[in-house]
Protein backbone atom coordinates (compact mmCIF):
# COMPACT_ATOMS: atom_id res chain seq x y z
CA UNK A 1 0.00 0.00 0.00
CA UNK A 2 1.32 3.44 -0.92
CA UNK A 3 1.18 6.24 1.62
CA UNK A 4 1.50 9.92 0.74
CA UNK A 5 2.45 12.38 3.47
CA UNK A 6 2.32 16.13 2.90
CA UNK A 7 4.40 18.69 4.77
CA UNK A 8 5.31 22.36 4.53
CA UNK A 9 1.94 24.00 4.93
CA UNK A 10 1.21 26.88 7.26
CA UNK A 11 0.34 30.53 7.33
CA UNK A 12 1.94 33.26 5.25
CA UNK A 13 1.18 36.84 4.37
CA UNK A 14 -0.16 37.71 0.96
CA UNK A 15 2.68 37.85 -1.52
CA UNK A 16 4.68 35.31 0.44
CA UNK A 17 5.85 31.83 -0.45
CA UNK A 18 5.50 28.28 0.80
CA UNK A 19 6.86 24.98 -0.45
CA UNK A 20 4.78 21.87 0.01
CA UNK A 21 6.35 18.43 -0.04
CA UNK A 22 4.73 15.05 -0.52
CA UNK A 23 6.72 11.97 0.36
CA UNK A 24 5.58 8.57 -0.85
CA UNK A 25 6.29 5.37 0.98
CA UNK A 26 5.13 1.79 0.94
CA UNK A 27 5.20 -0.69 -1.89
CA UNK A 28 7.24 -0.08 -4.99
CA UNK A 29 6.18 3.37 -6.01
CA UNK A 30 5.88 3.93 -9.72
CA UNK A 31 3.04 6.26 -10.51
CA UNK A 32 2.29 7.59 -13.95
CA UNK A 33 1.35 10.99 -12.59
CA UNK A 34 1.28 12.97 -9.37
CA UNK A 35 -0.72 16.04 -8.56
CA UNK A 36 -1.62 18.69 -6.06
CA UNK A 37 -5.31 19.24 -5.49
CA UNK A 38 -6.82 21.87 -3.20
CA UNK A 39 -10.15 22.41 -1.53
CA UNK A 40 -11.22 25.68 0.01
CA UNK A 41 -14.12 25.87 2.48
CA UNK A 42 -17.44 25.65 0.68
CA UNK A 43 -15.81 24.94 -2.67
CA UNK A 44 -15.21 21.85 -4.74
CA UNK A 45 -11.80 20.25 -5.02
CA UNK A 46 -9.66 21.87 -7.68
CA UNK A 47 -6.79 20.31 -9.59
CA UNK A 48 -3.88 22.72 -9.11
CA UNK A 49 -0.94 21.06 -10.86
CA UNK A 50 0.20 17.72 -12.21
CA UNK A 51 3.52 16.18 -13.18
CA UNK A 52 4.31 12.94 -14.94
CA UNK A 53 6.67 10.81 -12.91
CA UNK A 54 8.94 9.74 -15.74
CA UNK A 55 9.07 12.68 -18.11
CA UNK A 56 8.28 15.54 -15.79
CA UNK A 57 5.59 16.97 -18.05
CA UNK A 58 3.54 19.51 -16.11
CA UNK A 59 0.09 21.06 -16.10
CA UNK A 60 -1.17 24.05 -14.10
CA UNK A 61 -4.61 25.47 -13.57
CA UNK A 62 -4.68 28.95 -15.05
CA UNK A 63 -5.05 30.71 -11.71
CA UNK A 64 -1.62 29.52 -10.51
CA UNK A 65 0.39 29.67 -13.74
CA UNK A 66 3.53 31.71 -13.28
CA UNK A 67 3.25 31.54 -9.48
CA UNK A 68 3.34 27.83 -8.60
CA UNK A 69 5.87 25.24 -9.70
CA UNK A 70 5.45 21.48 -9.37
CA UNK A 71 8.53 19.29 -9.38
CA UNK A 72 9.58 15.83 -8.35
CA UNK A 73 12.60 13.99 -7.03
CA UNK A 74 12.30 10.42 -8.22
CA UNK A 75 15.14 9.20 -6.02
CA UNK A 76 13.35 10.50 -2.93
CA UNK A 77 9.84 9.54 -4.10
CA UNK A 78 8.85 13.11 -3.37
CA UNK A 79 6.86 15.73 -5.23
CA UNK A 80 6.96 19.43 -4.40
CA UNK A 81 4.78 22.46 -4.95
CA UNK A 82 6.61 25.77 -4.75
CA UNK A 83 4.01 28.49 -4.23
CA UNK A 84 5.07 32.08 -4.76
CA UNK A 85 3.01 35.23 -4.74
CA UNK A 86 0.30 33.71 -2.59
CA UNK A 87 -3.01 35.57 -2.67
CA UNK A 88 -6.21 35.47 -0.59
CA UNK A 89 -7.61 33.15 -3.30
CA UNK A 90 -5.08 30.43 -2.51
CA UNK A 91 -5.98 29.32 1.06
CA UNK A 92 -7.21 25.76 1.12
CA UNK A 93 -6.37 22.27 2.23
CA UNK A 94 -3.83 21.02 -0.28
CA UNK A 95 -3.79 17.32 -1.09
CA UNK A 96 -1.11 15.29 -2.79
CA UNK A 97 -2.39 12.57 -5.10
CA UNK A 98 -0.89 9.88 -7.31
CA UNK A 99 -2.10 7.34 -9.82
CA UNK A 100 -0.48 4.57 -11.83
CA UNK A 101 -2.71 5.15 -14.84
CA UNK A 102 -2.45 7.73 -17.56
CA UNK A 103 -5.99 8.81 -18.27
CA UNK A 104 -8.18 8.57 -15.20
CA UNK A 105 -9.78 11.75 -13.88
CA UNK A 106 -8.04 12.90 -10.75
CA UNK A 107 -11.01 12.34 -8.44
CA UNK A 108 -10.69 8.62 -9.20
CA UNK A 109 -7.00 8.37 -8.46
CA UNK A 110 -5.80 5.61 -6.16
CA UNK A 111 -3.56 7.38 -3.69
CA UNK A 112 -4.20 10.49 -1.61
CA UNK A 113 -2.46 12.23 1.24
CA UNK A 114 -4.27 13.45 4.32
CA UNK A 115 -4.11 17.09 3.25
CA UNK A 116 -2.31 20.08 4.66
CA UNK A 117 -3.63 23.54 5.43
CA UNK A 118 -2.37 26.67 3.67
CA UNK A 119 -3.50 30.00 5.07
CA UNK A 120 -2.83 33.42 3.57
CA UNK A 121 -3.32 36.59 5.56
CA UNK A 122 -3.82 39.96 3.92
Amino acid sequence: QVQLVESGGGSVQAGGSLRLSCAASGQTFSPYMMAWVRQAPGKERELVATITWSGGRTYYVSSVKGRFTISRDNAKNTVYLQMNGLTPDDPAVYYCAADPYADRPYHKWDYWGQGIQVTVSS
